[in-house]
């Protein structure tokens, strides 16, 4: 389809113009690039000990034909590459490294050298099935290996100015143009996994050529359109599957789990897998927002309210089953058996920050922020080395161990993954999250992450810079500082006003304040000069969560969260077992200063109580008799933080009982 393309809307502050000085995530934006960046190229290399192979380094060496040799690892492998150079060009974008651009020269050479005369690139195809290009989209993920890597060839180049991976890119996507659409002797299909479309889009701002737009669109106007492609794709493969080769299938590919069951406008019910899902809302509302489309724009609403509000967990995470990591159906999640990928939350943030784009709404910025805070950061240990791909509510070491069904839940982070998505997507978000903390619009600065940080803009024809400061996570004072602002004219400055703070409180140039409310953000419109200060004080007290009645996983249990946190029980803190502990109601929520590997974050304390058997039990299994019931002290650590001391029980959702 040929957009009509809309260009005023509210735009992230271009990566170069924001940097971020924070005293809780800087840390997090110098682990990547000073020990998760080259932990992982190392990984890439197959130099880690004791993990397992990525193989991507040598896939590309073998297909640019510098050495012999089998293709290893899953027909996507590629991307483990692409995501790091991505994460690469946004730290060089915030800070200059010439070692790091050196060895991602080096690498950006090796790609170059893979790629095909015809523009294609791809190494499984090239080395494993030379003559099997663009036969198997359902499983192979062709497209979606091109979209990461048009993604990082963007990011490099915005970050160095170096276009030879952009030129890989655009002659890549190039290639797919004329491969895929409607016109004669092209393939009329997509993706078994989103992520081209997205890509494409990026693509287009970067080089301003409307046909890699319109390609994004005809990707997902053209995806769950009837007949099936992924259906006509199993029948002239011979009924056979890339994961199962040679074996005859009885069953065609799941059309609901590609997302594919039905055209996107008219989609309602997030279904499938969690990751190509979100990867898909966020092309489709990059497409709405720069084409205007109501009937893309109501199905993104739709498919983000089903989300959020019924398959959600409440860290932020979403897909309730390892089965597909994939969502399951309304409020069924269950929390010792999920799934919740960290790719998943990534994807959800991305959605997030489109949706942003479309219309400026507080519940937006509230999940980014959720997700954020809780299971993207939950997915990478202090030390950057070691990884959760899954995210539980809830564990049980021996369970894991011995429970084939909860085999996927891990007790201890991974060194790395035969299928590493997850870690180098982490460092390429916390390397590029002044991307999500502030976009402008016309004539309006929106804030809406509480990061410090500062950034410069033109807005209403003046040149701004602002500095965030904000004592989040930890404190609730926030405030954004004009720190240059040349000429003069109105402009109005809109921040997100969490809804986790009950009471909010507001100033400017430290007297009160009353901004306008609308939806979710406090705007405030005036003459604004250097040195004005809008404050803002956030309600930072623990507070107890409850899930809807239809959520019976977690009926008669509550959650605690502080800020943006949510918060879960160790058995470091409180022994095992975990299920036996319940939070009294009504009983006084503490804070508590962390102390040891904890130390610097706020810890939570409250009375409970701790099932123990009868002292005449006799270790049976069944009995008449009731357990008895003994005061326990109950301490709860960030939900983010787990897992960073001895391995153990834990435990989001806990009991309530008078």
């Amino acid at each position: 389809m040929a957009l009509q393309e809309q260009t005023v809307f509210p735009r992230p502050i271009e990566l170069k113009n924001v940097s971020i000085k924070d005293d809780y995530w800087s840390p997090y934006v110098k682990l990547v690039r000073d020990t998760v960046i080259p932990y992982q190229w190392e990984a890439l290399n197959d130099r880690v000990a004791d993990a397992e192979p990525s193989h991507a380094i040598r896939n590309f060496r073998i297909a640019a034909g510098i050495e012999e040799g089998a293709f290893g690892g899953f027909f996507f492998q590629d991307t483990d590459l692409y995501k790091w150079l991505e994460a690469v060009g946004y730290a060089l974008a915030a800070a200059p490294d010439a070692d790091l651009e050196r060895v991602a020269d080096e690498a950006i050479s090796l790609v170059a050298a893979a790629q095909q005369a015809d523009g294609y690139l791809n190494t499984y195809f090239t080395v494993a099935e030379p003559g099997k290009r663009w036969t198997n989209l359902t499983d192979c993920h062709e497209l979606y290996s091109a979209g990461h890597l048009i993604e990082a060839a963007v990011a490099y180049a915005g970050a160095t100015g170096k276009k030879a991976l952009l030129d890989v890119a655009c002659r890549l996507a190039d290639h797919i143009d004329a491969t895929f659409g409607d016109r004669p002797g092209q393939i009329r299909g997509y993706d078994g996994h989103q992520e081209i479309e997205l890509a494409l889009v990026k693509l287009y701002e970067a080089t301003g050529e409307r046909r890699y737009l319109d390609l994004a669109g005809f990707f997902i106007d053209e995806r769950g359109r009837q007949p099936s492609f992924f259906h006509q794709e199993w029948e002239a493969r011979g009924r056979t599957s890339a994961w199962t080769p040679g074996v005859v299938q009885k069953t065609p590919p799941s059309l609901s789990y590609h997302q594919a069951d039905k055209p996107v406008r008219e989609q309602e019910v997030a279904t499938g897998h969690a990751v190509r899902a979100m990867y898909m809302y966020a092309a489709m509302a990059d497409l709405a927002v720069r084409s205007g489309d109501d009937s893309l724009l109501a199905a993104c609403r739709r498919l983000w309210d089903n989300t959020v509000r019924k398959q959600m967990y409440v860290n932020g995470s979403i897909g309730s089953t390892h089965h597909g990591e994939a969502f399951t159906f309304d409020y069924d999640l269950p929390n010792d058996t999920n799934y919740s990928e960290t790719c998943a939350s990534i994807g959800l943030i991305m959605f997030a920050q489109r949706m942003l784009q479309n219309e400026v709404k507080g519940e937006y910025g509230d999940v980014l922020e959720r997700a954020l805070y809780n299971t993207v950061t939950a997915g990478m240990a202090t030390d950057g080395k070691h990884f959760f791909y899954v995210n539980p509510m809830e564990v049980w070491p021996a369970a894991s161990e011995g429970n084939p069904g909860k085999h996927h839940v891990k007790a201890v982070r991974q060194k790395w993954y035969g299928c590493a998505c997850c870690p180098p997507n982490v460092a390429r978000l916390l390397s590029s999250l002044g991307h999500y903390a502030f976009s402008a619009g016309e004539g309006t600065l929106y804030s809406h992450l509480h990061i410090g940080a500062e950034a410069k803009l033109t807005i209403a024809g003046r040149q701004v810079g602002v500095r965030m400061a904000s004592g989040l996570p930890w404190a609730g004072q926030v405030g954004l500082t004009l720190a240059e602002a040349a000429g003069s004219g109105d402009f109005t400055l809109a921040v997100r006003v969490p809804a986790w703070s009950a009471h909010t409180s507001f100033t400017l140039n430290g007297e009160p304040a009353t901004p306008e409310i609308r939806d979710g953000y406090a705007y405030l419109r005036r003459d604004w000069q250097a040195g004005d200060v809008f404050g803002m004080t956030l309600d930072m007290r623990p507070r107890r969560i409850y899930a809807a009645a239809e959520v019976r996983a977690n009926a008669g249990r509550v959650a605690l969260q502080r800020g943006p946190l949510v918060y879960c029980l160790e058995e470091a803190d409180n022994g095992a077992p975990l299920a036996a502990l319940a939070i009294r109601a009504g009983s006084e929520l503490r804070e508590v200063a962390g102390e040891g590997r904890l130390a610097g974050a706020i810890l939570i304390e409250t009375e409970g109580l701790r099932l123990e058997e009868p002292a005449n039990a006799g270790g049976a299994l069944y009995r008449s008799e009731p357990p008895t019931r003994t005061p326990s002290r109950i301490v709860a650590v960030p939900y983010t933080l787990w897992g960073n001391r001895e391995p153990g029980e834990m435990q989001v959702w806990v009991r309530e009982e008078p």
